[in-house]
């Protein structure tokens, strides 16, 4: 079996991925509280409009050697400590974030023709190929925000409701590679 030959379920996949986040990010509820409002959105706004798009943190402590001084120490303690990210001001430009969304679920669907091509044999059965690519494409939607919660104080609500999102990406991964591979 080689990865040419799995073009459809490639493509399958990558749409039925596609379809499933619009509908969970757009009419399911269960991401509407991952963010909160902050006490003073306008003084936060203003406080924040001179940044420049891009990653910040507060307190931002220059190196490792910082973290012994008393003075960087009683910053972390009485906080804020966060970490903010700053996109460009104006309305979002949904076409080209939803274009690359479409082609990270490609990228997704080939490495899950990767595996299945190179880990079974052409006459697969159905539960087989279903289970490689199902959890291959579980672990490329889902695992990577263990680290947001680990290190950047993603909520651990807002993780697991990641890893519903990708178990249902990769239950449609797996049922287009098993029906189509």
């Amino acid at each position: 079996m080689s990865i040419m030959t799995l073009w459809q379920p490639i493509l399958l996949s990558a749409v039925l991925a596609f379809i499933a986040g619009s509908v969970i990010w757009m009419a399911m509820p269960w991401h509407k509280n991952d963010w909160r409002k902050t006490p003073d959105e306008e003084g936060a706004r203003n406080a924040l409009r001179s940044l420049e798009p891009g990653q910040y943190n507060i307190p931002h402590c220059p190196d490792q050697a910082a973290f012994k001084d008393p003075v960087w120490q009683k910053k972390f303690e009485d906080g804020p400590v966060a970490y903010i990210s700053v996109v460009p001001s104006g309305l979002p430009a949904m076409g080209p974030k939803l274009a690359m969304m479409f082609a990270y679920n490609l990228v997704v669907a080939v490495i899950c023709a990767y595996f299945v091509s190179r880990t079974l044999a052409p006459d697969a059965d159905y539960l087989a190929v279903f289970r490689v690519s199902g959890t291959v494409a579980f672990v490329a939607y889902g695992m990577a925000y263990i680290q947001e919660s680990v290190w950047f104080g993603r909520p651990w609500s807002a993780t697991i409701k990641t890893f519903l999102d990708a178990s249902i990406y990769s239950m449609l991964t797996g049922g287009a590679f098993g029906w189509l591979a």
